[in-house]
């Protein structure tokens, strides 16, 4: 039994009575690489594939709970889960990064010591009255 050879989905695609080839495809609109068209046309298959299946599910008399939508689900984890595979260290971003980690903390330590040696120079020219502490 001799097996057929494997054809693609753009060329299986066909446009049809419900969805029409768009002018995007057509070689008319445009001078494309033959490569670039397939490419362009297994695409369009893809989301016709998957916009018929999602048609499908919608228009379901008894639809399942949920009714998962495979594009929103990729965009969700690309958008949520997926953020390192795409950062990339820069001058610019180690930058921030190291402002945002140790800005605070210095900012309080100056603060504190500031708050101290003002203190401190109050004590030393006996314009502080410390308070009573029952603790210190």
């Amino acid at each position: 039994m001799a097996s057929r050879p494997l054809t693609s989905a753009a060329n299986r695609y066909r446009p049809n009575r419900f969805v029409s080839l768009p002018a995007e495809l057509s070689p008319n609109t445009f001078d494309t690489s033959p490569e670039k068209r397939r490419a362009e046309a297994e695409r369009l298959a893809i989301r016709s594939r998957l916009k018929r299946q999602y048609q499908l599910q919608l228009n379901n008399p008894s639809p399942p709970a949920v009714i998962e939508n495979p594009a929103l689900i990729r965009w969700a984890y690309a958008k949520s889960q997926n953020v390192y595979p795409t950062f990339r260290p820069t001058p610019r971003t180690s930058f921030l990064g190291a402002a945002y980690a140790l800005g605070p903390l210095v900012f309080w330590i100056v603060v504190f010591k500031a708050a101290r040696d003002r203190k401190e120079k109050q004590i030393q020219e006996g314009k502080y009255k410390q308070p009573f502490s029952v603790f210190l």
